[in-house]
């Protein structure tokens, strides 16, 4: 064995070590030995950039469960993968191509693509080295992206069967419209700002010439030329009379019938409303019911088009602020009302998302959605959520389904299966393309990036290959890690594709987190400048202290707060470890792991600790089983830092330094034993610095990756001797508190007694002398059934038990007078100045009432101090 480093260095200990691990394979799936698969899928990030902090805490989840079950004996395939990110990674294409001058269109179709292949590969190429920084077990061999062949053969066999069958459909519905990247979006792909608009008020003069008018109240004015009626609700009856007239159209004076229809809101503003079938969705809808003409009055790049009268040319904000100066001139706008309103706005462009009448694919979501509802009726069906409550989320959008848009007016990503003839416009479908293809021309959109990485469970393992040996070992994975923000979009998709084409859910269990959000509780985002990026964590505090407070600072499903003092808190725990590993490998030398015998005769803290890692271990498993990594943690913690590192490692230094050679080597054991089972525990959550110290420690096997973990043996469970050691430690805390409470220093022995009440009690204490000895450092230590007791002694009370130490043999009296007199001038003085500063009625009157409170908290903790350092003053003069 090699020495370790004197200091923790997590740089030195994460250099080269997952080219180690990728040189091994110990990550690689298929031991068909091992009894069970457990299957996790990344969640494919974008290749448009670089991994932030929430990839960083998503995969740091995934890999814990991974790494966890691997050490179980599962045949663990924790399958890497990236997504195309159509629309992203397109608008990231361009962008660059614009510095240099060009379009797409400059380019054509299969240029731009060779473009944005050639940007995947750079960015698939900094996600990976990303991912070997976190230390993710990946199978490599099984790596995948949404736009491979065998995903474009899943993509394809999917949209067929869906036409099929009627499940997709083309047809004119409104959508969100991207008017600078020129492109239909999905829900997901629409961030809603707040932003301060207007509703402006309009006459729209009844067509009868008798003056009267209806008003109606828009934020957006420009669309509308493309109104073809005004609407009230049936029963309101102050517009019963205009029902069935008509009024002039602003500008253009056409005529448009009033309507009436339960849409109308009665008692919102003035209950008249435009109707814009082509640019509003609800709109649409009234236009449905009522027959009416849709007109679209601009462009695709939001240029209004010959609809528009004289504006026809401009931008349509450019539209709508010439286009109210005309009014207000013309008394037609005689209202103008500030309001603020929730504004979608693109993701990737920032455009003002446009709803836009489109001729559109469309998925008919209705009966796919009852199929997932009725699925989470069946408990041993059903996809299980972590924690629970996120399975209304998940129902709730299922029952208030809409149709899914999932064309896309792009070129980067799976083209829609769909050609046209050229002179019937009859379409074909199919999975190949028309063998008189020359007849034909393709469709030129392109399928929702969802569409694609909604297949991502099954896709990656082979299907539609129903006999991939992948698909049937691996599939249905076994659990999802995600954040919430993405149920509706990612999750939801996932679920009913999978029920769909496979007959079961994606994946067995579902771990939903939170976002991480700055140290003030925001939102992480680019202008507020307050991002994290996980690889510079890493460079200071290395991957093991990032993924370990990523992993148990949060609840599942709660948000986690980044901090760097939590941060640093991580790293000074794993130096700990590190120091007492350390202290172990330095007591093993020529110890090799067919040296470790259990079954010598223990001490009370040996079968204390091994106890102890029982109970932890089991507790351990329970919690981590339920995804409660956060208390699995704080469980092993504690036992790591309070139970081995400070008791049993200072007990073993007894025997180690002892003569009794088998007491040495049982002592030895029981420190590997325990090492080895801790550092398996912590393996999920700091993986380079367990395998870093587990490769010190006599073991078997190439790696801790792929070694056993720790087991409850019953034979090692001593209950009664457990509860004996504990005594003895409530004996030992309770003196060092004692000393503690007066300043005695632990290098002063003192004359230490102790009363017992019952037999058992003082065998107890006898059993553990040795201990008592070492850690409570008495002159003399006394166990008698009855003790004399002084005034002046310092006493503290346990069951069967009573603790009695001398103050004067404590503390040298007078320098301890003569230091709390000391002491007391300098809180006398704080108290003169406090009090001094609130008799002053001026101060008091004009000061910022916090202020004052803060003086006033100041008192009272003066006074308080000052009274307990003259309580002691007076305790030691009657010493005299």
């Amino acid at each position: 064995m090699t020495e370790m480093s004197t200091k923790y260095n997590p740089t030195e200990v994460e250099n080269n070590r997952y080219n180690w691990w990728l040189e091994k394979e110990v990550f690689k799936a298929d031991n068909k030995s091992k009894k069970n698969p457990y299957t996790i899928v990344i969640p494919p990030p974008n290749v448009t950039g670089k991994l932030h902090i929430g990839h960083a805490w998503d995969t740091t989840l995934q890999d814990m469960l991974t790494r966890y079950k691997r050490l179980k004996g599962f045949d663990v395939l924790y399958l890497p993968g990236m997504d195309h990110a159509g629309i992203s990674t397109q608008a990231k294409v361009e962008a660059k191509m614009r510095e240099e001058g060009l379009s797409r269109y400059d380019l054509g179709r299969e240029k731009f693509l060779e473009r944005a292949w050639e940007w995947k590969e750079e960015y698939a190429g900094y996600i990976r080295a990303q991912w070997a920084k976190l230390g993710l077990g990946l199978d490599y061999s099984r790596e995948r992206f949404t736009l491979d062949e065998g995903l474009n053969k899943a993509v394809t066999k999917i949209f067929v069967d869906h036409y099929n069958n009627g499940t997709i459909y083309r047809g004119e519905k409104i959508i969100n419209w991207d008017p600078v990247q020129r492109t239909a979006l999905s829900n997901i792909e629409v961030i809603h700002k707040d932003v301060e608009g207007a509703f402006y008020h309009l006459k729209y003069f009844l067509a009868d010439g008798s003056g009267d008018y209806l008003e109606v109240a828009t934020t957006r004015p420009e669309t509308l030329f493309g109104d073809t009626a005004v609407a009230v609700h049936p029963d309101d009856e102050r517009y019963q009379k205009y029902i069935g007239k008509t009024v002039l159209l602003p500008v253009t004076n056409k005529e448009i019938p009033v309507i009436a229809d339960e849409y109308v809101e009665k008692d919102f503003g003035s209950g008249v409303v435009k109707i814009t079938p082509a640019h509003d969705p609800n709109d649409f809808e009234v236009g449905e019911r009522h027959n009416l003409e849709r007109i679209i009055v601009m462009d695709e790049g939001a240029v209004m088009n010959e609809h528009a009268d004289k504006y026809n040319g401009m931008d349509r904000f450019e539209c709508r602020k010439a286009l109210i100066a005309d009014l207000q001139e013309s008394g037609v706008c005689f209202k103008i009302e500030k309001h603020l309103h929730s504004v979608g706005h693109s993701e990737r462009s920032g455009a003002v998302v446009e709803p836009y009448l489109s001729k559109q694919w469309f998925v008919d979501m209705k009966p796919l959605a009852d199929k997932v509802l009725e699925n989470q009726k069946d408990a041993d069906r059903k996809v299980n959520f972590y924690p629970p409550r996120f399975e209304n989320t998940l129902n709730t959008w299922m029952e208030n389904i809409q149709d899914w848009c999932i064309s896309r007016q792009l070129w980067w990503g799976h083209r829609i299966p769909a050609w046209y003839h050229k002179e019937t416009g009859e379409v074909y479908v199919d999975v190949n393309p028309p063998k008189d293809i020359e007849n034909y021309v393709q469709d030129e959109d392109v399928l929702d990036t969802w569409y694609s990485s909604a297949l991502f469970p099954f896709s990656t393992l082979g299907w539609p290959d129903l006999e991939s040996e992948d698909f049937k070992r691996y599939y249905p994975n076994s659990c999802l890690v995600t954040g919430y923000d993405i149920i509706f979009f990612w999750v939801a998709r996932m679920v009913f594709q999978g029920l769909e084409f496979t007959g079961t859910r994606p994946f067995e269990d579902c771990l939903i987190h939170g976002l991480v959000r700055d140290e003030q509780g925001r939102k992480m985002s680019k202008s507020l400048g307050n991002g994290v990026d996980p690889m510079e964590v890493i460079e200071q505090y290395g991957a093991d202290s990032l993924r370990y407070f990523l992993a148990t600072n949060s609840t599942p499903g709660q948000d986690l707060r980044y901090s760097t003092e939590k941060i640093e808190a991580s790293w000074n725990y794993i130096n700990k470890i590190w120091n007492a590993s350390r202290f172990v490998i330095m007591n093993l030398e020529g110890f090799e792991y067919s040296d470790i015998d259990l079954t010598g005769e223990k001490t009370l803290a040996d079968k204390y600790i091994l106890t102890k890692l029982a109970k932890t271990i089991e507790d351990f498993e329970r919690l981590f089983e339920k995804y409660e990594f956060g208390e699995a943690s704080r469980i092993l913690y504690n036992f790591v830092w309070e139970e081995f590192c400070s008791w049993y490692i200072e007990i073993a230094k007894i025997s180690l330094n002892g003569e009794d050679e088998a007491a040495k080597k049982t002592t030895k054991s029981i420190l590997v034993y325990v090492l080895d089972a801790s550092l398996k525990m912590l393996h999920p959550f700091m993986p380079f610095v367990t395998e870093e110290i587990w490769q010190h420690i006599p073991h078997t096997g190439d790696s801790i990756v792929t070694s056993e973990f720790a087991k409850v043996e019953a034979s090692l469970v001593f209950e009664k001797e457990t509860e004996d050691m504990q005594f003895i430690q409530d004996v030992i805390t309770a003196v060092r508190n004692i000393r503690s409470e007066v300043n005695a220093p632990m290098s002063r022995e003192i004359p230490i007694k102790i009363k017992y009440s019952q037999d058992s009690v003082k065998e107890v204490l006898l059993s553990g002398s040795a201990y008592l000895e070492k850690f409570a450092r008495p002159s003399e230590l006394i166990i008698e059934r009855e003790v004399e007791a002084s005034e002046t002694d310092i006493s503290r009370i346990l069951p069967g038990a009573e603790i009695y130490v001398s103050l004067s043999d404590l503390i040298d009296v007078d320098k301890e007078k003569e230091r709390l007199g000391k002491e007391l001038e300098k809180l006398q003085q704080e108290l003169d100045r406090v009090n001094k500063k609130l008799s002053n009625e001026k101060f008091v009157g004009s000061a910022p009432e916090a202020v004052v409170a803060k003086e006033k908290e100041k008192q009272a903790t003066y006074q308080e101090q000052y009274d307990s350092v003259k309580e002691r003053i007076a305790a030691l003069d009657n010493l005299k």
